[in-house]
Parts: C-alpha cells; structure tokens; sequence
C-alpha cells in the first residue's frame, strides 16, 4: 500500500471514532519520517477543544488504529485543535466565523492589494464580504483566496 492508500485508509477509519465523540476531523497529516510515520490529527467542536479532548480522542484513535493496523510500521500520533488563529477553508468556515476579523491573502490584486484584515461581515457560497478600516468594504471570491485565519485580539 502507498502513502496515499495509507493515508485514505486512515482517514476511514479515524473519521467515524471522531465524529462519535460530537467532534470534527479538521485536517489529518500521515508522513513518513525515516522508518516511522508521524499522524497529526486536528480536531475541532462547537465551543472550544479541551485538552481533555485530545487526550479523549488520541486514546480512541490509538485503539482504533491498532486494531486496524492500517499504517504498515511504527508511528507517533499527535492530536491538537485548530487553535485561537485558525485557518479557514471553506465557505461553511467563513459562514462560521461571521463577526469575526480574518487575516486574508488573494492569489489575485483586489483593489490593487493582495492582504486584508477584516471583519466578515456576510459570506455566502462563492464570496466573503469583509468591512476593512474606515468602514471599507471589499468583497473576495473563494477561488481567489490562497489563505485566510482567524486573526487573535489581545
């Protein structure tokens, strides 16, 4: 099996043990580090993820994984939440995060500039409204997002 299979197999398995737990699969990293493999594992719910979670989460994956046996040898696993400055993804992200400033890198110049700080203040299927300083407002299509996180406040 290739790291690809490999890594789908996984994702198969440890997808429903997260789920069952009212949690999210955010983002799954199988990598092959000289002999061994390192499965990064982040997971997100409403509220806030715990440390308890992921130690919740990382038992239940364990025992899963070693009952399947999907990855062919020795392997370290780290489970983790999205943290404070998030990456968003996807339109269900974006919605999600309504009323909250985002950092924003574009592939493409919008108003002849490629990073915004903002706050999103509408976002639908294809576009994010965000409100800029000085009551700015620029609109931005998914597909000329590269990046977009959460920005943190102190």
């Amino acid at each position: 099996m290739n790291i690809e299979e490999t890594r789908r197999k996984v994702r198969e398995i440890i997808e429903p043990v997260i789920k069952s737990m009212d949690m999210t699969l955010e983002d799954m990293k199988l990598t092959k580090m000289g002999r061994k493999f390192f499965l990064r594992v982040v997971i997100d719910k409403e509220g806030r993820v715990s440390l308890d979670d992921c130690e919740q989460v990382s038992r239940e994956v364990e025992a899963q994984l070693d009952v399947e046996d999907p990855i062919p040898s020795s392997y370290t696993l780290e489970v983790s939440s999205p943290g404070l400055d998030r990456p968003l993804r996807n339109p269900h992200d974006f919605k999600r995060f309504c009323g909250r400033t985002i950092r924003v890198v574009t592939s493409v110049p919008i108003d002849k500039q490629t990073f915004f700080i903002g706050e999103i203040v509408e976002a639908n299927d294809t576009e994010i409204v965000l409100l800029l300083p000085k009551d700015k407002k620029v609109t931005l299509q998914y597909k000329d997002i590269s990046r977009a996180r959460l920005e943190v406040k102190f």
